[in-house]
């Protein structure tokens, strides 16, 4: 009679017990063998549960290793000669990842173990590269069937004002070196005579007139770069320290004449852009002495 009250009572406590929270919810008994009791029910109410969770953990850490690892293969493209790397070739992956060559040629992929590599330019692709059998993943260098076109190699010089006003004459031999015709005799074994040429020109008023307006333009620009030259804005920054407008208001209202700039020393020279900017900064027009020179310039 006492082993069926126990197993009515253990069925009763079973079912009334919470699986989520069982230690709030275990009737209480004032059976002195309760505590033991309830232990036992417990432990076979959590067992199954907790078996459940250790089988899920282990197999969560078996599955880990076994998950696809990237990893990322380097190198470079170049021609057929390789010595010019190729710049925008297509790099893809048969898993879908892509990358592109930049100026250099260089590229890198992230590819799987079991992936394969292969590159394409101008629509035209290469065979496909096993990832497995690539014997230096970080310098998988590769050369296309391409012909790069180089141009020559051009070295850009500074500009020289002395060979740019020499190269001009050249150019402008014709010009700088006319005259306005003029009548003179040439004595012969015949006697005296005149040559018909110039008594033509002579009359060729039009074409003089162009042809001396300019030779005076070229002068003046000859004259204009001369100055430039030397009464450089790198010069006067340099010594003077302005800047901006500052800088080319000061230059253009200073600005030294071309026969000064041509005969003048560099220590003369630059004590006049001292000089110049001292009266700049109190307001004071150039010296007088170089305004009567320019004045009589022109």
């Amino acid at each position: 009679m006492g082993a069926v009250y126990i197993i009515r009572v253990t069925h009763s406590i079973i079912n009334s017990i919470n699986p989520i929270n069982p230690i709030n919810t275990i009737p209480q008994l004032n059976s002195p063998f309760a505590f033991s009791f309830v232990t036992c029910v417990i432990t076979h109410t959590l067992l199954p549960r907790l078996f459940k969770i250790f089988v899920l953990v282990l197999l969560l850490l078996a599955v880990k290793p076994a998950t696809a690892q990237w990893f990322k293969i380097k190198g470079s493209v170049y021609d057929s000669s390789r010595n010019y790397p190729i710049e925008l070739v297509t790099v893809m992956s048969s898993s879908g990842k892509g990358a592109i060559t930049d100026a250099d040629g260089h590229y890198e992929i992230e590819v799987m173990e079991r992936d394969s590599i292969w590159f394409s330019y101008l629509n035209k692709p290469t065979m496909k590269f096993p990832v497995l059998k690539i014997a230096n993943p970080f310098a998988f260098d590769i050369s296309l069937q391409v012909n790069v076109t180089t141009l020559k190699e051009v070295k850009v010089r500074p500009r020289n004002y002395r060979q740019d006003s020499a190269q001009n004459r050249q150019d402008y031999a014709k010009v700088f070196n006319f005259q306005k015709p003029r009548l003179s005799p040439s004595v012969t074994n015949m006697g005296v005579g005149f040559d018909l040429n110039e008594i033509i020109n002579m009359f060729r008023f039009r074409k003089n007139r162009s042809m001396l307006a300019f030779q005076q333009r070229l002068l003046a620009q000859e004259e204009e770069k001369a100055v430039d030259h030397r009464f450089s804005k790198a010069l006067v920054r340099r010594l003077t320290g302005l800047v901006d407008r500052e800088l080319d208001s000061f230059m253009l209202v200073f600005r030294p004449s071309y026969q000064f700039t041509l005969y003048t020393s560099d220590y003369d020279f630059q004590q006049y852009i001292k000089d110049s900017y001292r009266r700049y900064l109190v307001g004071l027009p150039p010296l007088p002495m170089l305004r009567q020179e320019e004045e009589e310039e022109q």
